[in-house]
C-alpha cells in the first residue's frame, strides 16, 4: 500500500517498504515515558540495533514538530528521551497534537494506527495496555484493547502490563475477537514475570507459525490485529509473587495520590522502578530486547 500523505517516513523505512522488505514499527512512549534518561534512549538505540542485525528495518514512531513521524533520526531519539515537553500521545490525542505542532511520543494504540496507515503490520513493544484494576467503577480501559480490535498489527510484547487486571483484558481481548497467540509457553505471560495464572489462549512455537497466522487472519478478510505474547527470558524475569507485593504497593500510592488517566501507567512503572531498586527497569530492558528478536524474526517470514 503507499503511506499516507500525512506521514513522514526516513528514507530507510521509505526504500524497505517500496522493496517489501521486513519493516518493524516500535513506539515511543517507552522513550519518553517509560524509562528514565538516559537508560531510555539507550534502550532505543539498541532496539533498534537489535532489529537490524536479525533483518528488518526499524521504524520508531512518534509526532515531532506535528508530523507524524515512522523511522526517527540519533537526534530524534535524543529529543524524545530528554525533552520535558513531549506529550503522551494516544489516538484520541494524534489531531491536537499535529493541529498544535507539538512534540508527542505515541502509545500503542496510537502506534498501531500511524503504522497500519504506513503500510507497516509488525510492531515490537513491552507490555499492552488492557483493562485497569477497579474499571467496573472507573471505567478505565486502554485503547489499546479498542485499537487491537480494528487496525491490522501484529503487536509483539511480553503480555499485559501487570500493574493491569490481565484476566479481564483477556476477557476483552476475546469479546473484540482478538487472536492472542503466546510463544513457546502454556501460560499467558503477565511482563515481569512468565506466569500469570491464565493458560495461554494459543501457543505457538515459531517465527514463522505466528507469521503464517497473521497471513491467514488478513487473507480471510477478518478486522483488526494480533496480539502475540512473548514471555519473558527465564534469567530475566521477576517471580510474579515477589512483583505483585510491590504492584499493590505502588497501587496503593497512586490511589493515595489521586493520580487517575494517561498519568496512572507512567507514575506506577516509575514507582516500580524505586521499590526494586531498578530491578523492574532491568527486566523491562531484557524483555524489549527479546520482543525485538521475536518481531524481527516475524517481519522477515512475513514478508518472506
Amino acid at each position: 500500500m503507499t503511506p499516507h500523505p500525512s506521514l513522514v517516513l526516513s528514507d530507510e523505512v521509505r526504500d524497505a517498504l517500496a522493496a517489501g522488505r521486513p519493516v518493524v514499527a516500535l513506539e515511543s512512549t517507552i522513550i519518553s515515558h517509560g524509562m528514565p534518561y538516559p537508560q531510555n534512549v539507550a534502550m532505543a538505540v539498541e532496539v533498534e540495533g537489535i532489529i537490524r542485525e536479525h533483518g528488518a528495518v526499524p521504524a520508531t514512531v512518534a509526532v515531532l514538530g506535528g508530523r507524524p513521524r515512522i523511522g526517527l533520526s540519533g537526534d530524534d531519539l535524543e529529543l524524545l528521551a530528554s525533552h520535558e515537553d513531549v506529550a503522551k500521545v494516544s489516538v484520541r490525542d494524534l489531531a491536537l497534537v499535529v493541529a498544535r505542532e507539538a512534540h508527542g511520543a505515541t502509545t500503542v494504540a496510537a502506534t498501531m494506527r500511524l503504522a497500519a496507515m504506513a503500510g507497516i503490520q509488525v510492531f515490537v513493544t513491552g507490555g499492552l495496555g488492557g483493562v485497569h484494576r477497579g474499571a467496573a467503577s472507573s471505567f478505565d480501559v486502554s485503547a489499546d484493547l479498542t485499537e487491537l480490535a480494528r487496525t491490522p498489527v501484529g503487536v509483539v510484547s511480553a503480555g499485559v502490563k501487570s500493574i493491569l487486571d490481565i484476566g479481564l483484558t483477556l476477557e476483552t481481548l476475546e469479546t473484540y475477537g482478538v487472536p492472542v497467540l503466546v510463544h513457546g509457553s502454556d501460560e499467558f505471560p503477565s511482563f515481569y514475570s512468565r506466569a500469570s495464572g491464565h493458560p495461554a489462549p494459543n501457543r505457538v512455537e515459531s517465527a514463522a507459525e505466528i507469521a503464517a497466522v497473521m497471513r491467514a487472519h488478513w487473507t480471510l478478510g477478518l478486522d483488526g490485529g494480533l496480539v502475540v505474547a512473548n514471555p519473558i527470558p527465564a534469567a530475566d524475569e521477576i517471580a510474579a509473587d515477589e512483583i505483585g507485593v510491590i504492584i499493590d504497593q505502588a497501587l496503593a500510592d497512586l490511589d493515595r495520590l489521586g493520580i487517575r488517566g494517561k498519568d496512572a501507567t507512567p507514575y506506577l512503572l516509575g514507582r516500580i522502578v524505586e521499590l526494586t531498586d531498578g530491578a523492574s527497569l532491568t527486566a523491562n530492558i531484557a524483555l524489549v530486547r527479546a520482543n525485538a528478536r521475536l518481531g524481527a524474526a516475524i517481519a522477515v517470514e512475513y514478508t518472506s
